[in-house]
């Protein structure tokens, strides 16, 4: 699933980053489809990726460092 999942989240945060840069050569309806719909996506599939690495979160950020 992560070796389908990061490349498509490349590909949003560089159509972020273009899209964001170029705007004022976009049409309105081509930047809020490009844009603003890529950046849902982007939120959706980054909360997707958040829950499949949860157990590394999980023992990264919240284990009991032993002294």
């Amino acid at each position: 699933m992560h070796k389908i999942l990061n490349p498509i989240l490349l590909v949003l945060m560089a159509n972020q980053l273009v899209t964001g840069l170029v705007h004022r050569s976009l049409s309105r309806e081509a930047f809020e489809f490009l844009h603003e719909g890529g950046g849902i996506l982007l939120a959706v599939l980054a909360g997707v990726h958040l829950i499949l690495n949860f157990g590394w979160v999980k023992a990264s950020y919240f284990s009991k460092k032993s002294k």
